[in-house]
C-alpha cells in the first residue's frame, strides 16, 4: 500500500494510508490537512473523522480505528501534536506502518519543532508516504507568492500594488492575510485594485517600524510620514523606527560594496531576500545619498536618544530625517 515519497508540498499532496506533515506555519498546515479530507470525502461522503492527541493518547487507540467497522467504511484519524508525542503513540504507529490499515487513513502533524518521535519522521519516509514539509513563510515576497497562487487557482486578476497593500495591512497573519484576499473574491468583481484593499483593509495598515523605513528608502515621503505618525499613535517606540531606519540603510551601504571593484571579497550575513530587494533599491541610490542619508540618521538616532539639546521633540526629528531619507536618494 505504500508509494514512493516524492516531497509534496501542502498544495499538491494526495491522500495515503499515512501522510506526516512537519509545519511550521499553522495556517498551511490546515489547507493540507483540510485538502486530504477532501479527498477522502470525495470518495466517501459519510467518511468518519477523529481527532487525536499523540500527547495524551491512550494505547490501542489506532488499532481500534484501523480495525474493520461491522458497517462498513474507511475513517481519518487526524493527529496533532506530534512533537509532544507519548511512548504508546510512537509504539502504535510505529506498528501501523508495518502494517497499513484499508480501513484507516492517518493524517499526522509536527508542529513547529523537531520534539520527540522524530524517528517515526524517518520511518514514514523509508515506507514511501508523503511527507509534507511546510517552511514558515517571513518575507514580504514569500506572502506575495501565495496570494498570487491563491489568485491562479481562483482564476482572479490581481493588482500588482494590490497584493503589496495586502502584505502591508495584514501581512503579521498569514490566515488573516490570505482570508482577506478571498473576501474580496467573493465581494469585488473584476480586478482586485489596491483602491478595493484600502476601500475594505485602509484601516489595518500595520505602521511598524520596518514598514515606515521601506517606504523611506523607496522615496516615498507621503506613505512614510502616513506610516510614521500611525505607528507613533500606537506605541511604537521612536528608538524602534530610528533602529529600522538604520539597519535598511545599512543593508544597501553593504550590498552597494559588493557592486564595486573589490565587491567578490565581501561577505554578508543577508539573507539571499534581503541582498535581492537592497539591489533593487540600490537603483535609485547613488553613494553620496547613501551618505547623507546614513548622516541624517545617525543625528536622528541622537535626538530621539536625548542626547541632542536641540531635540525637544522626537517625533519631529524622526519626521525631519524621514524628510532628509528620501530627498537623499534623488542625490
Amino acid at each position: 500500500m505504500a508509494r514512493k515519497s516524492s516531497g509534496p508540498t501542502w498544495d499538491t499532496v494526495d491522500l495515503a494510508p499515512i501522510v506526516l506533515i512537519k509545519s511550521k506555519e499553522e495556517a498551511l498546515t490546515e489547507r493540507a490537512r483540510d485538502r486530504l479530507v477532501a479527498q477522502a470525502r470525495s470518495q466517501d461522503p459519510d467518511i468518519e473523522v477523529t481527532q487525536i492527541d499523540a500527547a495524551s493518547y491512550t494505547g490501542g487507540e489506532l488499532a481500534v480505528l484501523a480495525s474493520p467497522s461491522l458497517f462498513g467504511g474507511a475513517k481519518i484519524a487526524i493527529v496533532t501534536g506530534l512533537e509532544t508525542m507519548n511512548d504508546d503513540f510512537l509504539g502504535d504507529c510505529m506498528q501501523l506502518l508495518q502494517d497499513p490499515s484499508p480501513d484507516l487513513f492517518l493524517i499526522a502533524i509536527r508542529n513547529g519543532k523537531a520534539g520527540r518521535g522524530i524517528k517515526l519522521d524517518t520511518a514514514v519516509g523509508q515506507a514511501g508516504f508523503p511527507v509534507v514539509v511546510i517552511e514558515e513563510v517571513k518575507n514580504p515576497g514569500d506572502k506575495i507568492a501565495l496570494l498570487k497562487a491563491d489568485a491562479r487557482r481562483a482564476k482572479r486578476t490581481v493588482a500588482e500594488d494590490a497584493y503589496q497593500a495586502l502584505v502591508d495591512g495584514l501581512g503579521s497573519d498569514l490566515r488573516e492575510l490570505t482570508s482577506a484576499l478571498r473576501q474580496l473574491f467573493d465581494d469585488v468583481e473584476g480586478t482586485i485594485t489596491a483602491k478595493a484593499v484600502d476601500t475594505y483593509y485602509g484601516g489595518r495598515v500595520e505602521a511598524k517600524s520596518f514598514a515606515v523605513a521601506d517606504a523611506a528608502v523607496a522615496g516615498n515621503v507621503a506613505r512614510a510620514l502616513e506610516l510614521l505618525r500611525h505607528a507613533l499613535a500606537t506605541g511604537t517606540a521612536e528608538v524602534l523606527i530610528v533602529s529600522a531606519l538604520a539597519m535598511k540603510v545599512r543593508q544597501l551601504a553593504l550590498v552597494s560594496a559588493t557592486m564595486g571593484r573589490d565587491g567578490a571579497s565581501v561577505k554578508l550575513s543577508m539573507q539571499p531576500w534581503q541582498m535581492d530587494r537592497a539591489r533593487r533599491d540600490l537603483r535609485n541610490w547613488s553613494d553620496e545619498g547613501l551618505s547623507a542619508a546614513i548622516r541624517s540618521i545617525a543625528k536622528a538616532d541622537g535626538d530621539v536618544k536625548g542626547f541632542r539639546g536641540e531635540a525637544r521633540d522626537p517625533a519631529y526629528a524622526l519626521e525631519k530625517c524621514i524628510r532628509e531619507v528620501t530627498a537623499a536618494r534623488r542625490l
